[in-house]
C-alpha cells in the first residue's frame, strides 16, 4: 500500500470515529421527524421485441399495469448537526411479483463539520460522475429516462445504492461530493464476455464538483432534482468521474487466465431551469458520458421488463434495448412548463419535454438512439399529484451484424401519488 493510500485511509477513519464523539453534547430533546409516501402507477402498451416471450408463450405486444416505483423516506435532524435519513421502497411491482418485497434502500447518518464540509456513512446514493447517476425519481421530467446514468444497476449495487463513506459541501458557488464505496459481491460468473467481476469487490472511488451560476441547489439530499419548473433559476456545469479497480472481468476470476479490466467513467454535464417572464419555465439538461467498463461491454435493459425469456434480436426480449456500455454517449433533455391554468376547473401545470440518448457503443456497429416523449400533467403545480403521458422510441439491432433493423415503443400513462 502506497503511503498516499496509507493517508488518506487513516484520516477518513480519523473522521468516522471523530464525529460520533463530537455529537453526544447536542442531541435534541424531541427530533423532528420527516416522512412521505410517493407511489408510481403505470398503465403500459409495449410492442415487444421479436421473440420475446411471457412464462415461455410468445408474446409480440403486451399491455400491463404496475407500481413502478414506491419510495417512503424518513429523515430527522436530528441536532443542528447530525442529519439522519433512510428510504424504504422498491421498483417494479408486477404480475411477475406474487410478494411486494419492501426493502431498506438507504439507511445512513451525516455529521456536519462547517457548510463546505459534511461527513456521511451507511447505505445510500451518494456516489459521483454526473448529475443523473442518482436523481429524484419524484421531480423526473420524463418517466424514467436517464437510466442509463445508473450503469452498474442491480449488478453491483441495490438500484444504486452502495454501502460507503463521502465527503460532501458547499463552498462560494462551488458544490462537491467525494464519495468512497464498497460495492456488492457479484455472483454471476462471466462466461467468456466482459462483465462484472466474481471476485473481492475493491473500493470505488467517484466524485462530482459542480459550479452554480444562479440560485444554489441543496445538497441535503443525494438525489438531484428533475425539474423546479417556475420555483428556482438554476443554472450549472459539473464533471466527474468513477473508478474501481478490477471491476470487470471476461471469465471466472478464478481461473488463470481471466483478463481483468478497470471500471473507469467520466462526464460533464449543465443544468437549466429558467423561469419565463410570462410565467412558464425551461427545464434543460446536455451531458458528455465516456464510459468504460472494459473491452466491448454492453448491456441490454429494458425497464419493468415485462417479459421473462425469449428474444431472437441483439436487444434480447421484451422492451431491452442495448442501454449501456463501453463508448461515447451524448445526452439531452428538454421540457417546457406553461404557466398555471385550469384543466377541467383543476389548477395544473401542463410540461411537454423530450430527451434523447446517443451512443456509439464500441460493440454496435451502428449508433445507438433511443427518445423519450412525455407530457406530464401537475396539479396544483407541484409532483405530490401528477400525470404523465410517456412514449419510448428505442431501436433494434441485429443480432448477427449488430447493425439497427427497425424501431420499436413502449406507451404509458403514469399516475404519481405522494402523501404523508
Amino acid at each position: 500500500m502506497t503511503l498516499k493510500k496509507r493517508v488518506l485511509k487513516i484520516g477518513l477513519l480519523i473522521l468516522v470515529i471523530v464525529s460520533p464523539l463530537s455529537l453526544i453534547s447536542q442531541v435534541n430533546e424531541k427530533p423532528k421527524i420527516d416522512w412521505n409516501i410517493t407511489s408510481q402507477i403505470w398503465l403500459r402498451y409495449s410492442d415487444l421485441n421479436d421473440g420475446s416471450q411471457i412464462y415461455n408463450e410468445p408474446a409480440t405486444e403486451f399491455l400491463d399495469i404496475s407500481i413502478r416505483r414506491l419510495r417512503i423516506p424518513v429523515s430527522s435532524q436530528i441536532t443542528p448537526n447530525i442529519f439522519a435519513y433512510a428510504i424504504f421502497g422498491g421498483n417494479s411491482y408486477s404480475f411477475k411479483n406474487e410478494n411486494f418485497p419492501i426493502g431498506i434502500l438507504d439507511l445512513y447518518v451525516e455529521y456536519k463539520f462547517a457548510k463546505f464540509l459534511e461527513v456521511g456513512i451507511g447505505k445510500s446514493g451518494w456516489q459521483g460522475l454526473n448529475r443523473w447517476n442518482i436523481r429524484s425519481s419524484k421531480t423526473l421530467m420524463g418517466l424514467d429516462s436517464p437510466l442509463f446514468t445508473l450503469n452498474s444497476v442491480e449488478k453491483n449495487d441495490d438500484i444504486g445504492r452502495l454501502f460507503g463513506v463521502w465527503l460532501k459541501g458547499q463552498a462560494g458557488k462551488f458544490d462537491y461530493r467525494l464519495a468512497f464505496n464498497r460495492p456488492f459481491a457479484v455472483t454471476i460468473v462471466p462466461d467468456g464476455e466482459v462483465n462484472f467481476a466474481n471476485n473481492k469487490p475493491r473500493v470505488k472511488t467517484s466524485s462530482y464538483v459542480k459550479y452554480q451560476f444562479f440560485e444554489h441547489e441543496s445538497n441535503k439530499s443525494a438525489y438531484q432534482i428533475g425539474t423546479y419548473m417556475q420555483s428556482k433559476k438554476v443554472f450549472n456545469i459539473g464533471a466527474g468521474f468513477q473508478y474501481q479497480e478490477k471491476a470487470m472481468s471476461d471469465n471466472d476470476a478464478q481461473l488463470q487466465g481471466t483478463n481483468f479490466y478497470d471500471m473507469k467513467h467520466f462526464a460533464v454535464d449543465s443544468f437549466l431551469n429558467l423561469p419565463l417572464l410570462n410565467d412558464d419555465a425551461i427545464t434543460a439538461y446536455l451531458g458528455f458520458f465516456d464510459y468504460d467498463f472494459g473491452e466491448n461491454y454492453i448491456r441490454n435493459v429494458g425497464a419493468n421488463n415485462p417479459t421473462n425469456g425469449g428474444g431472437t434480436d441483439f436487444n434480447g426480449s421484451g422492451v431491452a434495448f442495448p442501454m449501456i456500455g463501453t463508448g461515447i454517449t451524448w445526452f439531452t433533455q428538454f421540457g417546457y412548463a406553461f404557466k398555471q391554468t385550469k384543466v377541467l376547473n383543476l389548477p395544473m401545470v401542463i410540461q411537454p419535454n423530450i430527451a434523447v440518448q446517443h451512443s456509439n457503443w464500441d460493440l454496435l456497429e451502428d449508433d445507438m438512439v433511443v427518445y423519450d416523449f412525455t407530457v406530464n400533467f401537475m396539479l396544483n403545480g407541484t409532483h405530490n399529484n401528477k400525470l404523465s403521458l410517456g412514449y419510448q422510441h428505442r431501436p433494434i439491432f441485429d443480432a448477427t451484424t449488430l447493425k439497427q433493423k427497425d424501431y420499436k415503443g413502449m406507451a404509458v400513462i403514469q399516475y404519481q401519488i405522494s402523501v404523508k
